[in-house]
């Protein structure tokens, strides 16, 4: 068999097939189980398995995919391509590669500036989780809701796994502080969790007790009945300055301690509805009283009148209690009957006191002289015949009267 020349290698007479690359032969082998048609095939094929690798690595470089892949492919292709068992247009395949590689430059300069933004960003994020695990934690323990204050604290740490999880790298030194701080914070709220929680049980158990303690003190006293009144609301008044606590043991005391309270109004209301029947005969007493008081005229006979409202007032302790409702009423009719007694006794005092007749008589004297001169001024007048000094003289006497009458009138 002669040798067989074709594009890009030969086959020799012994079934060897050659390659020629870069200028000159290089062997690749033979294939004795398979005619030469099929062993050509096979070279071929696998130059064109070399060249679907370049073309999808130029598709990838198109499509701006991760720069750092598509050089670690370019660099195993070119490795690939050193010599490769192929038949085809090598030479053509690695210029292409190399392109490629060359021109990755501002592909790798772009991926590195968006690895560097991504990095700033995913420090960021880890940042504002610390930064809010830290405002959680500060917070008044106190006030603090922790059903839902521990639902965000876990928020925040599935958050930064799955920033852990991400493939984007950024510093270990700033991202393990902004971890200490987060992990500061989650401890400082945990710790204020339990210290709460401690201290609301400690606090249920000394409510429990105190009211417990209530209880007791309230169902001794129904036994007392309506007089027990009084001391139980100073002990509710004790029970609503207990800490308010949400437990069912709490709802139980509460339900035993009104039971209680329920059955002392119970008995009080029952005595007030008994005193109702018995005062409503006081009441109809003290009405036809104040009948009798309200028809007393002090400004006819004072002396008479005193002690007739002196005789209504015994007869009125006499009478007894009335129903509460009326109390006040009643009350303050006997009260207007003794304020216009001690009105009128107080007018006459007045009336008789030297100093007050004193400056009265002055007064009188006074407004007596000046009507005196007033008349002889009007009768000037008239004989003038100045109108006008007749009105104005007029005037002034008919003021001097009227001054003269009040005095008169109250004196």
């Amino acid at each position: 068999m002669s040798t067989l020349q074709f594009e890009f290698g030969r086959v020799d007479e012994t079934g060897n097939f050659y390659v020629i690359d870069a200028g000159s032969e290089r062997l690749l082998g033979s294939q004795p189980a398979m005619s030469l048609e099929d062993a050509l095939a096979f070279y071929v094929r696998k130059y064109n398995d070399l060249e679907s690798n370049v073309r999808l690595l130029e598709q990838r470089v198109k499509a701006k995919a991760d720069a750092k892949s598509i050089k670690k492919s370019a660099d195993k292709l070119t490795s690939d391509l050193a010599e490769p068992v192929a038949i085809g247009d090598l030479a053509s395949l690695r210029e292409r590669v190399a392109a490629v590689l060359n021109g990755l430059g501002d592909l790798l300069a772009e991926a590195s500036a968006k690895q560097a933004e991504l990095a700033v960003e995913a420090l960021a994020a880890r940042e504002a989780i610390a930064i809010e695990a830290e405002a959680l934690a500060a917070k008044d323990p106190q006030k603090v809701n922790y059903k839902t204050g521990s639902a965000k604290m876990l928020e925040l740490f599935n958050a930064w796994q799955a920033l852990q999880k991400s493939s984007v790298k950024v510093p270990k030194a700033k991202a393990d502080e902004f971890w200490q701080r987060f992990s500061k914070a989650r401890k400082t709220f945990d710790a204020n969790k339990r210290q709460f929680f401690s201290a609301q049980d400690s606090l249920v158990k000394a409510s429990k007790t105190a009211k417990s303690d209530l209880v007791a003190k309230a169902e001794a006293l129904v036994e007392k009945g309506a007089e027990a009144t009084i001391a139980y609301r100073d002990l509710l008044n004790e029970w609503k300055a207990l800490p308010k606590t949400k437990t069912k043991s709490d709802d139980a005391l509460w339900a035993k301690f009104k039971a209680a309270g329920d059955a002392i109004y119970a008995a009080k209301s029952e005595k007030v509805a008994a005193e109702e029947v018995e005062y409503s005969a006081n009441l109809k007493a003290k009405l036809e009283l104040l009948e009798e008081a309200e028809k007393i005229d002090p400004t006819a006979d004072l002396a008479k009148a005193k002690s007739a409202l002196q005789a209504i007032q015994a007869r009125w302790e006499k009478a007894g209690k009335v129903p509460r409702d009326s109390i006040r009423k009643i009350e303050d009719r006997l009260k207007a009957v003794e304020t216009k007694i001690k009105n009128v006794e107080a007018e006459l005092w007045r009336k008789s006191d030297p100093a007050t007749v004193d400056r009265t008589n002055s007064v009188r004297s006074q407004l007596e002289a000046s009507i005196a001169k007033l008349e002889a001024d009007v009768e000037k007048a008239k004989a003038s015949g100045d109108a006008k000094k007749i009105a104005d003289a007029t005037e002034a006497l008919e003021t001097k009267k009227a001054w003269l009458t009040v005095v008169i009138a109250n004196s």
